[in-house]
């Protein structure tokens, strides 16, 4: 949770309004029992996002995001080898221990909801600069081109 760091600890601000539409959001697409379920998978997802994604498409991300969204995603520093998109899976799986399956799921719920604040040519931008196999994760079909 984001504190006023100058106030009391009871006066803590909640989210804002716009994060959380989008963590119920992402509880209704990943049907997740608990909000704070949903907000584990928010929180893995974008920082690993933040970890593959540069440049103006992760600044144009980040401003359609929700505030709380943004900074997840951009307090990552992102790596120099990009991760493939199932790479980009096994990695967030292996950091939190959980199974690929769990961790697919979690990816693909917290993607549709971000193809959702993006926009489609948003999307195909972030496509592009990405390695291959992060279509099917933003519920998009992985087109290769003509040999």
């Amino acid at each position: 949770m984001i504190t006023d760091v100058h106030g009391p600890l009871e006066h803590q601000q909640p989210y804002s309004a716009a994060y959380e539409q989008m963590l119920e959001k992402v509880r209704y697409e990943g049907a997740y029992p608990t909000r704070e379920r949903a907000e584990e998978a928010v929180r893995l997802v974008l920082s690993g996002l933040g970890r593959q994604l540069a440049g103006d498409e992760r600044v144009d991300l980040a401003a359609r995001l929700p505030l709380e969204a943004a900074r997840t995603l951009t307090t990552q520093v992102p790596d120099t080898q990009p991760l493939t998109g199932w790479a980009f899976v096994k990695d967030l799986a292996t950091r939190t221990g959980a199974s690929l399956a769990t961790t697919r799921w979690d990816t693909g719920s917290v993607f549709s909801t971000v193809v959702a604040y993006a926009g489609p040519d948003l999307i195909t931008r972030i496509l592009h600069q990405l390695p291959s196999g992060y279509a099917l994760l933003f519920g998009q079909a992985e087109l290769n081109p003509a040999a």
